[in-house]
């Protein structure tokens, strides 16, 4: 029996490099643009494994220190399908490099971000750097 419709859930990661910036992958495959490494959770499989998985995939990194930052699950964020999403904060030592549906993996700060962000990443990154910068949390969206 299939499950009953409805949103399909995701897992991101900001993952912070100390003294360096944020990491951020190109989307190889539509939607186009730069975004939060992150991706589908598989069945059977928590969000927070779903998020140190999908980060070691897309970058190359194994992500320590992970934290809940916010959940996100506008039914218009991504243009696919309606999905919501667990942003997660957490640590990583390395240069990220592209892997699985990632096209480029990068380093960026919030004066450097690129000018196209995938999905709603653009919230969530004024978001996560508002927070940075008073350590008050954003509402959930």
């Amino acid at each position: 029996m299939e499950p009953p419709p409805g949103p399909s859930p995701t897992a991101d990661v900001i993952i912070e490099l100390p003294e360096r910036g944020i990491v951020l992958v190109e989307r190889r495959f539509p939607p186009p643009g730069w975004a939060i490494p992150g991706g589908f959770v598989d069945v059977g499989e928590s969000v927070l494994t779903a998020a140190r998985r999908e980060a070691r995939e897309e970058t190359g990194l194994e992500v320590t220190d992970l934290e809940l930052f916010n959940v996100y699950s506008d039914p218009a964020r991504d243009p696919r399908r309606h999905t919501l999403t667990v942003v997660f904060i957490g640590r990583a030592d390395g240069e990220p490099t592209a892997g699985d549906d990632a096209g480029a993996a990068g380093v960026f700060t919030e004066h450097t971000l690129p000018a196209t962000l995938a999905f709603d990443h653009a919230r969530v990154l004024a978001d996560y750097f508002a927070y940075r910068r008073t350590g008050i949390r954003p509402p959930t969206r």
